[in-house]
């Protein structure tokens, strides 16, 4: 391999094929190895991570990482009536994200309640379900392009089923 010297990003590179993650920018990898990289991970299993009865219930909204005046901790949205629940397992959420992880990523957990206002809607014409929040459902249908309006009204009912 040849190793070029002198490129903006880094001082030493080479040819061929690189890893993803080499080929970002230093700011984006500070951003991604900050908080992304946990955030995303903990997006995608937290059906493992609570188990199916409190995965109905919450999902975790923002994740805040330790520095020397903090402690890491992650931010849960719970539906109102549900905080004495997943207070119980406050300590199983962070036994079982420490382990998935390999290492202490949480210390700690801080619960936010919120008012469940999914409506369900049914589209004119089509009988298939669409569950959004009504805000959201008024902006989809101001959308003047059919196939984008269609594309956004699946995006929402994958992300109701996971």
């Amino acid at each position: 391999m040849y190793f070029k010297k002198y490129t903006k990003q880094r001082s030493r590179s080479f040819q061929g094929l690189r890893s993803f993650k080499d080929t970002l920018p230093k700011n984006i990898k500070k951003v991604i190895n900050k908080k992304g990289h946990i955030y995303s991970e903990t997006l995608s299993n937290w059906k493992y991570i609570v188990g199916e009865s409190l995965f109905k219930v919450c999902y975790p909204k923002s994740f805040k990482n330790s520095n020397k005046f903090g402690v890491s901790s992650l931010m849960i949205m719970v539906k109102r009536g549900h905080e004495v629940d997943l207070e119980y397992s406050k300590k199983e959420i962070v036994n079982k994200m420490n382990s998935f992880f390999g290492y202490t990523v949480v210390e700690k957990l801080k619960f936010t309640s919120f008012e469940d206002e999914k409506k369900n809607f049914l589209q004119e014409g089509n009988e298939k379900e669409i569950v959004t929040n009504s805000k959201y459902q008024n902006k989809i249908n101001d959308v003047k392009n059919e196939k984008i309006k269609k594309s956004l009204i699946e995006l929402t009912r994958v992300f109701k089923e996971k």
